[in-house]
């Protein structure tokens, strides 16, 4: 065996445990739990965490660090990303964390957002080999062109799956004015994005694309074309949650994000002309994972 090391990322849908066993380039799974919050919607909507999911919250994360104890790692990284670093009491609630749990949230930049998630992704991909990750979250999604050697250039766009639920007031099923808001915001969000059309691979991480993947190919294929992609947003707009959720075998919370995740990720593959994109099983939990066994900046 080699060091166990703990992460728990407090992202915009999902607050999420991962905790491995890595030895040398290998990397174990021992523990991947997640608890569904929805904070990037319920930000977008409020403008804050309100109390009764402040206290989810930090009731998940006590569970979490329950599980890396019990699994002997020796050391627990908590981060958070979009919906905390606009939440209006974010700092109240990283005191409180701290008082209660005696654990340091680390509220990560969009740009060391992208960083970690390539540090998670690039043993899959090759590290010499360029590439765009896009990471489609509940409050944002990150956007990083991977040069061979280093981030060439990144940027964070206000276009979560639980922003655009809660800018359009996306029900289910969708009517197609909301279709129409959807892809109004991510057309606007996109419009400023720099020319990837010479970038000869588009990787996506993340839960959202992993429903997507789950969604589309149950087999395991990784590969995702844009005729897949607007085939599930036209499926997702017409069926409730419920039918959503049954016939392309996800849970219901994570049925809500397959039409604006779809939209996201079929609108940047059009925009930039690539046909279609790889999912990846890693990202930011595994790329913080690896910077602590390398003892990098964590």
């Amino acid at each position: 065996m080699g060091r166990v090391l703990a992460t728990a990322d407090i992202g915009s849908n999902t607050a999420h445990l991962l905790v491995a066993d890595v030895t040398g380039d290998r990397m174990k799974r021992l523990a991947n739990l997640s608890e569904w919050l929805s904070l990037g919607e319920v930000v977008s909507r409020l403008g804050r965490i309100p109390k009764p999911l402040e206290d989810q919250l930090v009731t998940s994360l006590a569970g979490f660090k329950r599980a890396a104890t019990q699994l002997k790692a020796e050391r627990l990284y908590v981060f958070a990303t979009e919906a905390m670093r606009q939440a209006d009491n974010c700092e109240d609630i990283r005191r409180r964390v701290l008082s209660e749990l005696s654990i340091v949230v680390d509220i990560i930049s969009p740009a060391r957002e992208a960083e970690l998630s390539l540090s998670g992704i690039l043993p899959e991909f090759g590290v010499a080999s360029p590439l765009v990750l896009v990471e489609a979250g509940g409050g944002s999604v990150q956007v990083a062109r991977w040069d061979g050697a280093a981030v060439a250039s990144e940027v964070s766009l206000p276009l979560g799956t639980g922003t655009l639920i809660a800018k359009a007031a996306i029900s289910q099923p969708s009517d197609a004015e909301q279709r129409r808001e959807v892809e109004r915001l991510i057309s606007e969000g996109l419009a400023d994005i720099s020319d990837l059309t010479a970038v000869p691979r588009i990787v996506a991480c993340g839960g959202v694309a992993r429903g997507i993947w789950r969604a589309i190919h149950p087999e395991g294929d990784p590969t995702i074309h844009v005729q897949e992609l607007s085939h599930l947003a036209w499926s997702a707009q017409r069926l409730s949650t419920d039918q959503v959720a049954a016939r392309f075998r996800v849970k219901n919370r994570r049925a809500t994000t397959l039409l604006p995740g779809s939209l996201v990720y079929l609108r940047i593959l059009e925009k930039f002309s690539h046909h279609e994109m790889s999912v990846s099983e890693f990202g930011v939990r595994e790329g913080a994972i690896r910077e602590m066994a390398a003892g990098r900046g964590l």
